[in-house]
């Protein structure tokens, strides 16, 4: 049980340090390398939908295990700490206020992009007549 509480405890800063990076960046002295790190992880992390399927076995929970964690760790690192404590105020005090975790609609549209890459890539390498011959 102290596992499954332990996860849960997890989880839920994981979802407190997205909110905080949302903030982080709309913070004017946020440095331009932190700030499309953090759009990125926000956007992803937020997505309706993973990049891998979590029914996908092993696979699916990776990037929420530790593809997810490792970005948000490196972001994290990169953001001023000024911006990274006034970005945890306006973190703690938007989840008082809201109960849910937000949606991105950008995140949605970048993983959509992505697979949409990776289904062309893929007709066109098992298409491609010279392949064959």
């Amino acid at each position: 049980m102290e596992l499954l509480q332990n996860l849960k405890n997890g989880a839920k800063a994981l979802k407190r340090k997205v909110v905080m990076l949302w903030f982080a960046t709309q913070h004017p002295q946020t440095p331009w390398l932190p700030k499309v790190i953090c759009i990125f992880v926000v956007a992803y992390a937020l997505s309706p939908i993973d990049l891998i399927p979590d029914f996908i076995p092993i696979l699916g929970f990776l990037d929420d295990v530790i593809l997810l964690p490792a970005l948000i760790w490196i972001a994290l690192h990169l953001i001023p700490e000024h911006v990274n404590e006034e970005s945890t105020l306006k973190s703690d005090e938007w989840w008082s206020t809201h109960s849910q975790k937000p949606q991105s609609k950008l995140g949605l549209f970048l993983v959509l992009v992505i697979w949409l890459i990776c289904a062309v890539g893929l007709y066109v390498f098992f298409n491609d007549s010279k392949l064959f011959d």
